[in-house]
């Protein structure tokens, strides 16, 4: 697709904001388990757990509207990582609170998440609209 200025049509991004927000949803994911207790233990917390098991599933449905919709991937893909983004400083501000869990792997996570999002987030923002 071309838009009328010549420009690529952000649908053409459709596939690669997909991929993304996948690979988002599966780190969320992956915390959502270890914060589960099923892949590492001594780092179960059940707030946590559910956080990223919401957001991780926000961005799954984000992902099925680009592939449903592939018009619609800009908007999708700025409400996913959006979403997610907030979702994710909520729980930074819970680790300096001190009411989330405290660990280094948490604190770690959350610094490349965050840098993650935010990549996704400012790509989606810059896709040129049709």
């Amino acid at each position: 697709m071309v838009s009328r200025d010549g420009g690529a049509s952000y649908a053409m991004h459709a596939p690669a904001a997909r991929a993304w927000m996948l690979t988002e949803a599966l780190a969320l994911g992956i915390a959502s388990m270890v914060h589960a207790g099923f892949l590492a233990p001594g780092y179960a917390h059940s707030a946590a757990r559910t956080a990223e098991a919401v957001i991780a599933a926000v961005l799954v449905l984000a992902s099925v509207e680009t592939w449903l919709r592939p018009h619609h991937a800009r908007r999708a893909a700025i409400f996913g990582q959006g979403f997610a983004l907030l979702g994710t400083l909520v729980g930074l501000g819970t680790i300096i609170a001190g009411i989330g869990p405290r660990t280094v792997p948490d604190v770690v996570y959350h610094a490349l998440l965050l840098s993650i999002l935010v990549t996704g987030l400012t790509w989606a923002l810059r896709c040129r609209r049709v």
